[in-house]
């Protein structure tokens, strides 16, 4: 029983020690992420597109 106190004390002090992000960060974040992601996939269309019209030409 003394252990999983200790290991409920020792929890408690780790969390402690955590810092959260804001909201702020959090939608920061979330922008970048969303940019990128679109950005990347925007490019990977356009280079299927590419790839896909370059291949029926030489077929």
């Amino acid at each position: 029983m003394e252990k999983l106190i200790s290991y409920v004390n020792a929890a408690k002090i780790e969390l402690s020690k955590v810092i959260f992000p804001t909201k702020l960060q959090v939608r920061q974040a979330f922008f970048a992420v969303f940019v990128v992601v679109t950005v990347v996939s925007l490019f990977l269309a356009l280079i299927d597109l590419i790839m896909a019209s370059t291949l029926s030409a030489l077929i």
